[in-house]
């Protein structure tokens, strides 16, 4: 079954709103084994609206549609659609007073009179139930093309989608659709960092070849590194996992040390849990990322176990102070050097008795910079019981990238320490 998404609203085509909507919708179609072959956005006008729907309708024959279902004027993705199908829109008073039944529920005895128009139904249109919000979803059929129109709210499209349409599309697909036989497209992400996109590519070969037929291989760069995500199109429900588990098998062997984690695994997660594992406690000194790095670590549950702290020591009078750091090398060397960030680690360590340590110490930009030493400079130093270790890297990017670039290298510097140390 093939379907396309719509997504309707001025703030997300102008970037105001992260459109989160079609991400979900797709993540979910896929799992029940409903194909997306096209998304677009449209803003709030309703011959575009009328245009996207009719065009979507013309390739796929379903489409889905999040936004525009609300109570104002700019909502106007239900007159649109109505208008398409040639279906006028209808009161419907059973929804109209679980409106106010709603309103009544949430302590407001007078609804607001423009809410009505929810209650507004195509002639025909399946009436869709929204338990947490106030627009219904609705469901229009007509020889053989399908609009599914649900509320723009993530948290109410999301439920109508799992509730709702994605029984009736498994329904509408007849009984090969509904049992555990059905196919799927299911997806697996393996998660490097310290290696750039090309490089991988070279690595990896003719790595086509070794995914097999059905699984394809996507390369998803970012400041945190370069996520693979494995795919497996349309392919029989029992058979996806072990699809993807061979091509993973097929994979790792050329990217070694490269992959940290699966799927959702956060490095500082992944670090933790090492660190855990040891029966080490970490503390961390940082400069250019000002307590990046200590709110990466702090954002995961259960970090108070293994982390116990950090000093943010920006300027140099706080490295000398707080960190223990030399004031004759401060002066030879400068703070971004291989020296001070060593003293910076073991100055951490020695002040809160942690046997694990990092320090960070560079040049976030966008001034600062000098020819020796150019913005996006920065040492790492790692401490991991007597083993000690420093990096220097020239980081790309603006200051938010150089400093999130500078904190992940800095966790990944310490899992390899901790891989070949222990």
């Amino acid at each position: 079954m093939d379907c396309e998404l719509l997504t309707v609203g001025t703030e997300l085509v102008l970037g105001f709103t992260i459109n989160t909507n079609a991400a979900d919708m797709g993540r979910v179609l896929a799992d029940a084994g409903v194909r997306v072959r096209h998304a677009a956005s449209v803003i709030d006008d309703p011959a575009l609206v009328k245009d996207a729907v009719r065009a979507a309708l013309d390739r796929s024959g379903i489409v889905i549609i999040s936004g525009g279902l609300g109570p104002t004027r700019d909502d106007l993705t239900k007159a649109a659609v109505a208008e398409l199908f040639g279906k006028p829109l209808r009161r419907d008073e059973a929804l109209a007073t679980r409106l106010r039944e709603l309103f009544r529920s949430r302590g407001v005895a007078n609804m607001p009179e423009s809410n009505l128009v929810q209650a507004d139904v195509p002639e025909g249109a399946t009436v869709l139930e929204n338990a947490i919000g106030t627009a219904p979803g609705l469901w229009i059929e007509t020889n053989g093309r399908l609009a599914i129109l649900l509320p723009g709210v993530p948290k109410e499209m999301r439920a109508l989608m799992e509730k709702e349409v994605v029984p009736r599309l498994i329904e509408r697909g007849g009984p090969a659709a509904q049992t555990h036989g059905r196919t799927v497209t299911r997806s697996r992400t393996l998660r490097t960092t310290g290696i750039g996109e090309s490089a991988l590519a070279d690595k990896l070969g003719d790595y086509q070849k070794q995914l097999g037929e059905h699984v394809t291989l996507a390369f998803l760069p970012s400041v945190a590194g370069t996520d693979l995500r494995l795919t497996a199109w349309n392919v029989p429900e029992a058979e996806a996992a072990v699809m993807l588990s061979r091509a993973d098998d097929a994979l790792r062997p050329k990217l070694g040390d490269r992959v940290y984690g699966l799927d959702g695994d956060d490095l500082a997660a992944v670090v933790l849990g090492k660190l855990e594992a040891a029966r080490v406690k970490l503390a961390v000194a940082e400069s250019c990322t000002g307590g990046l790095l200590g709110a990466r670590l702090t954002a995961i549950p259960g970090s108070s176990r293994v982390f116990l702290g950090g000093v943010i020591a920006y300027g140099n009078d706080a490295k000398l102070q707080m960190l223990g750091v030399s004031a004759d090398d401060l002066a030879a060397h400068g703070a971004v050097s291989e020296t001070v960030a060593r003293q910076m680690a073991a100055g951490v360590a020695r002040s809160l008795d942690a046997e694990a340590a990092i320090a960070i110490t560079g040049i976030a930009g966008p001034i600062g910079g000098t020819p020796e030493k150019p913005v996006g400079t920065v040492w790492i130093a790692v401490k991991f019981r007597e083993t000690e270790r420093a990096f220097t890297h020239v980081f790309v990017g603006d200051r938010e990238d150089i400093r999130g670039r500078a904190a992940q290298w800095a966790l990944d510097h310490l899992r390899r320490t901790l891989a070949t140390a222990s």
